[in-house]
């Protein structure tokens, strides 16, 4: 969902901005995870959407 101003077709899917607080509030939502884990998965495997959630099936609270 991250915003790339080069780019005419709109926003990039692939990838989350973590730095843009309506993108963590519309992803966290869209993953079912709460903002602060979010980050921790963004700044564990970056930003790549596939990444994250490879990350967040993982990393499962106990």
């Amino acid at each position: 969902m991250a915003d790339d101003k080069t780019k005419a077709h709109g926003q990039d899917r692939e990838r989350i901005n973590v730095n843009q607080e309506h993108e963590v509030r519309d992803w966290s939502k869209s993953l079912g995870v709460a903002p602060e884990r979010l980050k921790k998965a963004v700044a564990a495997v970056g930003d790549r959407v596939k990444k994250v959630r490879e990350y967040l099936k993982s990393d499962k609270p106990h």
